[in-house]
């Protein structure tokens, strides 16, 4: 069963109680989407260690209810 955007956005917000979370579902088929995360607690992390926060807070949906995400992550600008 495909994941909603909201479901998406609400694990990672639990995760990242600081993320600004913006979700488009890019084929409309609740399979694919885009996700730009935003989040104070990603400053001084690399690229890499931003998604895994990302992908960390999905709990293992990714490859399953969650077929793909395109994802954008940074820390605010100041």
């Amino acid at each position: 069963m495909p994941m909603e955007a909201h479901d998406i956005e609400r694990l990672i917000k639990a995760a990242i109680p600081d993320a600004e979370v913006t979700i488009r579902d890019l084929a409309g088929d609740g399979d694919h989407y885009a996700a730009v995360v935003v989040a104070e607690s990603f400053r001084g992390r690399s690229r890499v260690q931003q998604h895994q926060m990302v992908y960390q807070a999905l709990k293992g949906e990714m490859g399953g209810a969650l077929h793909a995400l395109a994802l954008q992550t940074s820390a605010p600008e100041n």
